[in-house]
């Protein structure tokens, strides 16, 4: 019964690592006025009649803080990249020489890096309740075993474990969340 519940602990760190994650990487995602690479991440070329990824059939890199650079693997997908670009709404105009994609990252106005720093806080949200789910779900099956002769003792221990764990991941969440704020008001 108690490699059952152990199996339980585990399974819910898990899937709170996998939010913080998912977190990070949709953070990385929002720009914080520099140019950042993984603001494209989202960007799917039409590759002979495949979405992939824009990564995948270029190389991507950042010369300086206002300017992203792509260079595609084929000359000819250099218009599809310039047109993709545009078509995912980042709010960029690239630019290309027939060789390489250009994108100046424009400098934030303050209205924009609060709408930036709202959209932080709603992702944030959403993780939040994601880690409460993770908790609820545990507590569940934790409840589960007790019915089925866990005591009430171990039982009482598992969910304040739960609770620990769901506490540390919060406090990731936060972490991550002020880093991210200060790094979008930042001018």
């Amino acid at each position: 019964m108690n490699e059952e519940l152990e199996l339980y602990l585990e399974d819910a760190k898990e899937r709170m690592n996998a939010t913080i994650d998912h977190l990070d990487r949709n953070l990385a995602k929002i720009r914080a006025g520099r140019a950042n690479p993984a603001i494209l991440d989202g960007v799917l070329i039409d590759y002979y009649g495949t979405p992939t990824p824009l990564n995948r059939i270029s190389t991507i890199n950042t010369p300086d803080a206002r300017t992203i650079r792509v260079q595609p693997f084929e000359r000819n997908m250099v218009a599809v990249i310039d047109k993709a670009i545009l078509t995912a709404n980042l709010g960029f105009n690239p630019t290309n020489n027939g060789e390489v994609v250009i994108i100046n990252v424009p400098p934030l106005t303050e209205e924009r890096r609060r709408d930036l720093v709202k959209q932080v806080k709603n992702e944030g949200e959403t993780a939040r309740i994601s880690i409460r789910n993770t908790r609820r779900d545990t507590n569940e099956e934790i409840k589960k075993l007790q019915k089925e002769g866990l005591s009430e003792d171990i039982a009482k221990s598992a969910e304040t474990e739960v609770q620990e764990i769901t506490d540390k991941f919060i406090e990731k969440i936060d972490a991550l969340l002020v880093q991210k704020e200060k790094d979008i008001m930042t001018i």
